[in-house]
């Protein structure tokens, strides 16, 4: 059995950290403020880097967070009865990145372990994460190349891995009260253990280190492409889907917020700008109605 090594997972978050918001920087032109906190009972921090009113990016963040506790929250034991009452921690990578161009997809990632402390001594682990891709212009060639991308990042361990993890994004990233996808998809894992500790953190690894080369060049590609009132405020519109998912189903904002998280952190996510219309659809037709009928159905893109 592989040793489990907590203090190796939080050096390969940091590293992370680092080079995704490296990656970005050249890109927007700008540099992002990084903020480093601590909670105030001692129990944890973290490194949050956020960019605003960027060139490119009209709001970035990657936010790095280590924290500890006394009693596993509600939402960590649905699953696990069990673990109720043990001390926990939990480290991860969380980002979403929010382009100023409509024709720019949004993008979140998040790469996460934890870990619960058994009274007997027993560390019991799971890992989880993945990426997808929210656009608001679809194009066919940058929803497979991302597609393409997710399923490189898993290839070299086993090939079951993918299939599994893109449906289990497609059906994560799901509103059920709109009865619509939040987005075009990617992969999506979450209670990984087996078969050790060395293999799950290799396949949390792979999917951290392919973020950048799945995200940067639709970005590069997108990030100037000229675009009116109407595509803006589309844009804004479909945001508001973003918003709904975070707050009214996202494990990990709830679970953020049930143990104590630093607010200004967990809701970094959230676009600085978001419109709602009452029952509104798009037109036949129209580029608007295309992202409905092609690119916010669920498929095998690659």
């Amino acid at each position: 059995m592989s040793n489990v090594d907590p203090s190796a997972v939080k050096q390969y978050l940091l590293g992370l950290q680092d080079r995704i918001v490296t990656g970005l920087e050249k890109i927007d032109g700008k540099q992002f403020l990084r903020d480093k906190w601590e909670r105030p009972d001692g129990t944890g921090g973290g490194i949050s880097c956020i960019l605003e009113e960027g060139n490119v990016l009209e709001r970035g963040g990657v936010a790095f967070s280590h924290v500890t506790g006394d009693k596993m929250p509600v939402s960590a034991t649905q699953h696990r009865p069990e673990l109720a009452g043990c001390s926990w921690e939990a480290m991860g990578v969380s980002l979403v990145m929010h382009p100023r161009n409509p024709y720019a997809p949004t993008s979140h990632a998040n790469v996460r372990m934890f870990m619960a402390h058994k009274p007997d001594g027993e560390k019991v682990f799971w890992f989880g994460g993945g990426m997808d891709l929210t656009p608001y212009y679809g194009f066919e060639e940058d929803v497979k190349h991302f597609h393409r991308t997710c399923k490189d990042a898993l290839a070299p361990f086993d090939p079951s891995l993918h299939p599994r993890f893109k449906k289990w994004c497609d059906e994560y990233f799901f509103l059920k009260h709109r009865n619509e996808p939040r987005g075009s998809g990617g992969i999506f894992f979450d209670d990984l253990s087996e078969p050790d500790f060395d293999t799950c953190f290799a396949i949390q690894q792979s999917v951290g280190d392919h973020y950048l080369s799945a995200y940067l060049p639709l970005l590069e590609k997108r990030k100037d492409t000229p675009f009116g009132e109407r595509e803006r405020d589309f844009q804004l519109y479909r945001r508001g889907r973003y918003v709904e998912f975070n707050l009214v189903i996202d494990r990990g904002t709830i679970f953020g917020l049930q143990s104590n998280g630093r607010t200004e952190s967990i809701l970094l996510s959230m676009p600085p700008l978001v419109k709602w219309r009452y029952d509104w659809h798009p037109e036949k037709g129209t580029p608007e109605a295309e992202l409905y009928e092609k690119y916010l159905v669920p498929k095998d893109w690659v």
